[in-house]
């Protein structure tokens, strides 16, 4: 069975969705828990779970310190794919380059809209009601270097509606990549998904 690690930065929502996921349907070893600052829902969900939890504090090390010693650990537990579920740190093209096209990722909307640099959180689903969009959504991609730029697995879309406030457009869009994430990860563990350039297709 393949083992995974899940990158997160807050509360964990989109990381429980895959433990749960998997503790119905034992797809995928959740082997770490991979966490951007001590003290986060995350962490709280990967103890209650056993998954080992491996955590960045700024007052003790450099990013490029803890992305080295993150992927010295990941390659030597044996992980094969990583899930950016809600991580809020950019990942370093170094780092990208030691698990090439086995790093993917959830963003809350309908890629390439509202993505790249500075649209994260609730600022994607501010920006998606300011432009006046009727749909938004989520993505999963793959990870490279350019942000938000890799290839798509899957997207869902979900109706703006016209008195929506950010935080109703979010809970919605939420509830999609709670269903989508897990899927994505079972396909990739099952080796289900097959990527030629840009395309991805589900075998």
């Amino acid at each position: 069975m393949k083992k995974i690690a899940v990158f997160a930065s807050g509360g964990g929502t989109d990381f429980q969705s895959v433990i749960d996921a998997n503790e119905r349907e034992q797809f995928c070893v959740i082997e770490y828990l991979v966490a951007s600052k001590p003290e986060i829902g995350a962490i709280e969900r990967a103890q209650k779970h056993g998954i080992k939890p491996l955590v960045f504090d700024k007052q003790t090390e450099t990013k490029d310190q803890f992305y080295t010693r993150v992927a010295q650990t990941l390659k030597a537990a044996g992980v094969e794919y990583i899930v950016l579920a809600g991580w809020l740190l950019v990942v370093p093209a170094s780092f990208i380059n030691e698990f090439e096209n086995a790093i993917i990722n959830i963003h809350p909307s309908l890629i390439p809209s509202f993505c790249g640099m500075g649209y994260y959180g609730i600022h994607v689903h501010e920006k998606a009601i300011e432009y006046g969009v009727k749909l938004s959504g989520a993505t999963v991609h793959f990870v490279e270097a350019d942000v938000d730029g890799g290839a798509i697995l899957m997207q869902r879309a979900v109706e703006v509606l016209p008195d929506d406030t950010p935080q109703d457009l979010q809970a919605r869009i939420l509830k999609e990549e709670h269903k989508m994430l897990p899927e994505c990860v079972k396909l990739l563990c099952q080796g289900k998904v097959k990527k030629e350039g840009r395309v991805v297709r589900f075998l």
